[in-house]
């Protein structure tokens, strides 16, 4: 079952987090990757910063969170997680299919360039690489990482998403 998460799940969205990235670990530059890969300090600021967890359960028990975040004009998918022995069971699917569900605006998910597996993963689901010029634009204007994380980092986006003279339009209002 698909369920919001709350503050008494915190320490288990911590735990899922770092599990799960540790699939990073050799593959995303090497000053990119720490341990533990997000500290509780920082999954508290992301919290505090409006990254709403959604969990799937099963058994009283987590196995994956997704996050999304609303940033005006589009939502971003943010620290996407299934636990190592939960991938490649659907978990990370139903959890996307969820979070899109709750939003009409355009999605955007940034991702390490390097995580072919998470690139192919939201291809499969309908998602679309955006050109570098973008990527770049995008990731200075929705996120807050440092320069480093944009150099090595992809912009994925939903349908709805495209490009205007640099604004982000809903495909739905664009003008021909």
């Amino acid at each position: 079952m698909i369920r919001l998460c709350n503050n008494t799940d915190t320490d288990t969205i911590y735990q899922i987090i770092n599990d799960a990235a540790q699939a990073y670990k050799g593959v995303i530059p090497e000053d990119r990757y720490h341990e533990p890969y997000m500290s509780i300090s920082e999954l508290n600021h992301e919290i505090h910063d409006g990254v709403v967890f959604w969990g799937f359960e099963e058994n009283h028990e987590l196995l994956g969170v997704m996050g999304i975040q609303d940033k005006g004009e589009v939502s971003l998918i943010r620290h996407a997680y299934v636990r190592t022995n939960q991938r490649n069971s659907g978990l990370g699917t139903k959890l996307l299919s969820h979070i899109i569900a709750l939003t009409d605006k355009p999605i955007l998910i940034g991702t390490w360039s390097s995580a072919e597996w998470a690139i192919k993963f939201y291809l499969k689901n309908g998602f679309s690489l955006t050109s570098p010029n973008e990527k770049k634009m995008l990731l200075r204007t929705y996120w807050d990482i440092p320069e480093r994380q944009v150099e090595t980092s992809v912009v994925l986006c939903d349908s709805k998403w495209t490009l205007r003279e640099g604004l982000a339009i809903p495909r739905k209002v664009r003008r021909k």
